[in-house]
């Protein structure tokens, strides 16, 4: 809080994040009032006219150092005393959060003028304002969490990562400074490791089996605990839920205040995770080893670094347009053929609703994200060209299981990059016309005819479909759970 000048050291002011002239000027009138001194005797004692200093105190005008520094010897503290970012009491915190609340958005859409807050009006009705305007921006962003919102939200994302090749070097950096600080020597990355870089970043790893559902992890940033379900040491990668939970911490994330920012978190989560998982200086030379080869294999992927099938096909998606000159697309459909996830730059046409969103669409029968799922062969991966009404594309498949059911998981290139992977002699060919044709969306005719008029199906309504979008910070997760999860073992 200090620095050295030529006449000795000074109070250093701090930035305007930690604090503000709002919150120095409601100090200064606690510490005067707290000695008993009025404003006109606090303005005699530093030169200058009360109504200068009720600005002041009012935070509507920001005091020079040299005023600070007369008017703390005024009432007899430091300046440090005076620049503290925290209120003294409860009712000057209750005080600055209205006059922040008066400035924003809320005040101003609802034509209330800011108003001075005199010491007549109670701390209870300040209370009720401030409890009134987060309820109006509580219901406020309950509107706009509407599934359309969502589906926009996800294609301006989706549109993002295509413009960059779904590579992101800041975050690959970040990653590389992580891997860095634990001396990690590059290949997988250990559970001993994942443990360095929690201690790294001032966390211990907590194991319980009372974890909320609603959660992967919960991170109890006030003891440094990150907790996570027991159940992770018997089934799973516990270091996928480790660094996923540590990389929010990483990338400095705060509590989201729209869907769009609460999916741009989860993306960049996901991928930080991956490229600690896979991290891009190894890898790189590894992928590019297999092009000079031709035998790029994400079962290779997978198995060097101990990974998911997925989170192979994911990190390859990172890497592949950027170091390989290979433009890709890469699915996940559910065993009901709905897409889940989807990403490409390689002008495949995948099915999308009138607002440009993937996810939730029906993959044509005939992809190879779908036709996998009628395969018996699951220790070895499947192969399939399909001609499209965009060209021929190669993918390459498998099938994982989930909570939710199977799910296929799919990378695919142009047939011209075909030459640089594993299992580019197959005999296995589909035709899907989706993008020009009716395809596979309508049944054939003769099927049709004979059934259309004498079958009713009893529909299977997914879980999710009739339900509204869940709101909140972190969509879906009972924060009443959370916290008093957090406050049964925070230590004693």
């Amino acid at each position: 809080m200090t620095m050295t000048t030529s006449r000795g050291p000074v109070a250093e002011l701090p930035d305007d994040e930690e604090v503000d002239s709002l919150t120095i000027g409601r100090r200064i009138r606690q510490l005067r009032s707290e000695r008993g001194m009025t404003l006109d005797e606090l303005a005699a004692a530093v030169g200058r006219v009360p109504s200068q200093l009720s600005m002041i105190e009012n935070g509507k005008r920001e005091a020079k150092l040299t005023l600070l520094q007369a008017i703390a010897r005024a009432i007899g503290t430091t300046l440090d005393a005076l620049l503290e970012s925290e209120p003294l009491d409860e009712r000057a915190q209750l005080e600055i959060q209205l006059e922040r609340a008066m400035k924003g958005p809320t005040f101003q859409a609802l034509g209330i003028e800011p108003f001075r807050i005199a010491k007549t009006v109670p701390t209870d009705a300040l209370k009720t304002m401030l409890a009134l305007q987060a309820e109006i921006d509580r219901l406020r962003d309950e509107r706009a969490a509407t599934p359309e919102e969502a589906r926009r939200a996800n294609v301006a994302l989706r549109r993002l990562m295509r413009t960059q090749s779904n590579y992101f070097a800041d975050l690959e950096a970040q990653a590389g400074r992580i891997l860095e600080a634990v001396d990690h020597p590059g290949g997988p990355l250990t559970q001993r490791t994942a443990s360095d870089i929690a201690a790294h970043l001032g966390f211990t790893l907590h194991y319980v089996p009372d974890l909320p559902q609603t959660t992967r992890s919960v991170a109890d940033i006030k003891n440094g605990r990150l907790y996570l379900s027991s159940r992770l040491t018997a089934k799973g990668d516990p270091r996928t839920a480790v660094l996923q939970a540590l990389s929010s911490r990483i990338l400095g994330h705060r509590e989201p205040t729209s869907y769009a920012e609460f999916l741009r978190q989860r993306v960049e989560t996901n991928y930080l995770t991956g490229a600690l998982l896979i991290p891009e200086a190894h890898a790189v030379p590894f992928l590019q080893d297999a092009k000079k080869d031709r035998a790029i294999s994400i079962e290779d992927l997978r198995d060097a670094y101990s990974v998911s099938y997925e989170t192979a096909a994911h990190r390859f998606t990172n890497l592949a347009s950027v170091h390989l000159g290979i433009p890709v697309h890469f699915l996940k459909v559910h065993e009901s053929g709905t897409i889940t996830k989807a990403y490409e730059n390689d002008d495949v046409n995948f099915p999308t609703d009138r607002l440009g969103s993937i996810e939730g669409q029906m993959c044509c029968r005939k992809w190879t994200s779908r036709v996998v799922f009628d395969v018996d062969d699951h220790f070895n991966p499947y192969y399939q060209y399909t001609d499209t009404g965009n060209g021929t594309y190669w993918c390459t498949a498998r099938v994982e299981a989930s909570s939710e059911g199977a799910h296929s998981v799919s990378v695919g290139v142009r047939f011209d990059d075909t030459k640089w992977f594993l299992g580019r002699d197959t005999p296995n060919r589909g035709v899907s016309k989706h993008s020009v044709e009716v395809c596979c969306r309508r049944a054939p005719a003769d099927l049709e005819t004979a059934w259309r008029e004498n079958s009713w199906p009893n529909v299977r309504t997914p879980r999710t479909l009739l339900a509204t979008l869940p709101t909140g910070s972190f969509p879906g997760v009972d924060t009443t759970d959370v916290y008093e999860f957090l406050e049964a073992h925070a230590p004693r």
